[in-house]
Formats: structure tokens, C-alpha cells, sequence
């Protein structure tokens, strides 16, 4: 059994958490479970080494220690259950290079306002204006050029779920505006409620890059 992660006082993030370190503890064959989720496990180490937006993490075998390769920096609690939850529910699907809407999710409908808010709008509000700026800020997480709306692009934000992300630019009579889209086998690796947060955390990754570049052009300047 495993607890999606919501928005809540924090109690219900620690529930999560322990659920999927159990989960995690119940998996007999983790070499396989590994190769499902496109993970390597590291047999000298008791570890599971995966990549989440171009950062390489460690997650212990059993004990569901995480941390990451190159920092001491202690790894967020909501970062932890979307890795643990994202290996030990991963089935192995193969992508299927078919792209699907949000409101294509299970369940999406009733979600979709606060995806809007918490993964889509920081998009719209950082970039909407300046698109091809996102293009630069998906870079430095191994984002590559994509063929959707006026810019977009596409970051495997984890070994197997690929997020693609595209705006339109506003104009007199329209604002400018966004989406992610998602491999239609995302739902063989994460839960909606997981999948808002995944988005989320890349939305505000690809923000800080953007605050972070234009700080040091102003001090530059």
C-alpha cells in the first residue's frame, strides 16, 4: 500500500513517507524493480542510484535513506516519497512516444485547478512573456528543443517519465499561456496526485535557474 502525497500540515507526508520506505522493503527482486524504473542498483553499496532533473540521487536498500551524489544539502521530504514512490511503482512500461494531456490523467478533472496553479502558472508568469528564456533554463537540466505551441521542451525529469513543457505567446487580445504534457505511459510510474507534484517541483526548478541568471546579470551589470 502506498499514500499519495498532498498538500497537508505534514502529517500526512510523514505517513507517506513510511508507507513507501515499507513498500520499498517488501521488494525481493530490486535489481529488477530497478531496471523497471530505469535505475541502476549499486550491489557494493546497497544502493539505488536514479536521476532526477540531471542530479543523481542514492536511495539505501532496505533502510530508504536518500541523498544526493553531489550535495549535503538534506533531501525534502516530498522529494523523498516521489523517489520512493516513483522505483517502487514503477512497472517497466516502455514509452509510448504518444503525448497526453493532463485532463487525460485519472481523476484529472477534479485536479486540474491545482495543477494550473502550483505547476503551470509559474511557467506562464516567469516565462510567458520571454519563452525562448525557458529554453535556456531546460538546458541546464538536460532539456532538449521540442515542436509544441510557439516554444517548448521536453526534460526527462525522471529515468522514465519524460515532461514536456510548452507556452504561447500572449498578444493584444490573449495572455500567454501554457501546458505539460506527459507520455501516455505516466500513469505505470506515478499517481496524479504525483505527478502535480513532479510537475511542480520542475516548474520551480526551472524559476530558480531563471532568478538565478537574472541576479548575476544585475550584478554584473
Amino acid at each position: 500500500m502506498t499514500s499519495p502525497i498532498r498538500q497537508d500540515d505534514g502529517y500526512g507526508y510523514e505517513l507517506a513517507f513510511q508507507l513507501a520506505v515499507e513498500r520499498l522493503a517488501e521488494i525481493k527482486d530490486i535489481e529488477q524493480q530497478c531496471r523497471r524504473c530505469g535505475a541502476r542498483f549499486l550491489k557494493p553499496e546497497k544502493a539505488i542510484s536514479l536521476d532526477y532533473l540531471n542530479r543523481t540521487y542514492f536511495i539505501t536498500y532496505p533502510e530508504a535513506s536518500v541523498s544526493r551524489r553531489d550535495s549535503q544539502e538534506d533531501v525534502s521530504l516530498v522529494d523523498k516519497i516521489l523517489l520512493l514512490h516513483y522505483v517502487t511503482q514503477a512497472k517497466g512500461t516502455p514509452l509510448s512516444g504518444q503525448l497526453i494531456s493532463f485532463k487525460e490523467l485519472p481523476d484529472a478533472p477534479g485536479y486540474f485547478p491545482t495543477f494550473y496553479k502550483r505547476a503551470i502558472n509559474p511557467l506562464v508568469t516567469y516565462f510567458g512573456n520571454e519563452p525562448e528564456r525557458l529554453l535556456e533554463m531546460a538546458e541546464a537540466v538536460g532539456g532538449r528543443k521540442a515542436d509544441y505551441g510557439d516554444v517548448s521542451t521536453t526534460i526527462t525529469a525522471l529515468n522514465m517519465v519524460p515532461l514536456t513543457l510548452a507556452l504561447w505567446k500572449g498578444d493584444a487580445e490573449f495572455s500567454p499561456e501554457g501546458t505539460i504534457m506527459f507520455d501516455r505511459s505516466i500513469t505505470d510510474y506515478l499517481p496524479t496526485e504525483d505527478i502535480i507534484i513532479l510537475c511542480e517541483r520542475t516548474s520551480w526548478r526551472l524559476v530558480k535557474l531563471f532568478k538565478d541568471v537574472s541576479n548575476k546579470t544585475k550584478d554584473g551589470a
